[in-house]
């Protein structure tokens, strides 16, 4: 019995990889870390200000938060808070629910937690934010003009058009057990942006670090406290060690 539930476990396991492998979109790129980077952290969330915030919410942070990488209220209040006067308000969209249902199909998701929802096997939230937002192309058979290699059918148009430019995806064709299966290989820039594909790559890097540190702003903090938890049981350990030993040494 136990066997014919493992067997069976297995085929659903296997199936359900091979459903999500024809089904996906092209690999995930490894995403650069710098959720250490305060630096990247300041321009990542310059970049979702101007280019995320328009749309989509990220309702679970405040604008104050952003002091933890670094910024001053001044800096948050002059270059990214554009929908109130306070920076302790929430990072909310004045778009009404309504006009966007009828204007996009649907109101734009909140992305506080995005990075720690696209988590999976393929990488880290980080990587497919990484690889989404450099993946898109013009697609004039699509509604928006635009779709996406790791997201097939995307609604969402390219929110960073201006900065990476317009390019065309180079697929060729591979043998995959017997059918043909298109792999990209590359990029054609269509036309230019107001970034190189170098300085663009490192923006979106930024922002996909920015959306991984909102995800869970006390990160680093939590990283810090549990090297240091772990050192102090690392020295504890030897001083019971020791302490043990001199208690025994003299009961035989």
């Amino acid at each position: 019995m136990i066997k014919k539930l493992l067997l069976a476990l297995a085929v659903c396991a296997s199936m359900s990889m091979q459903a999500n492998a024809a089904g996906g979109g092209a690999a995930w790129d490894k995403a650069p870390n710098r959720i250490n980077d305060m630096a990247a952290l300041q321009r990542g969330a310059q970049l979702f200000a101007n280019y995320c915030l328009n749309c989509h919410s990220a309702a679970y942070m405040r604008f104050n938060r952003l002091t933890d990488i670094g910024l001053s209220d001044k800096q948050i209040k002059e270059n990214l808070n554009f929908i109130s006067d306070k920076t302790g308000d929430l990072m909310e969209v004045t778009m009404d629910p309504a006009e966007a249902k009828a204007w996009l199909g649907a109101m734009p998701p909140d992305l506080s937690v995005i990075a720690r929802s696209r988590a999976g096997s393929n990488g880290s939230g980080a990587d497919y934010l990484y690889s989404f937002l450099r993946g898109y192309y013009r697609d004039p058979a699509k509604l928006t003009g635009w779709n996406n290699v790791v997201y097939p059918n995307v609604a969402m148009p390219n929110p960073l058009w201006q900065l990476q430019g317009e390019r065309e995806p180079l697929y060729k064709t591979v043998d995959s057990h017997g059918h043909d299966t298109q792999v990209l290989t590359g990029w054609n820039q269509v036309s230019a942006g107001t970034l190189s594909p170098v300085e663009f790559n490192n923006a979106v890097g930024d922002l996909a670090a920015y959306l991984q540190w909102m995800g869970e702003p006390a990160q680093n903090t939590r990283v810090r406290i549990g090297v240091f938890v772990l050192f102090f049981l690392g020295i504890f350990t030897i001083v019971a060690w020791r302490l043990n030993a001199a208690y025994w040494k003299d009961i035989k």
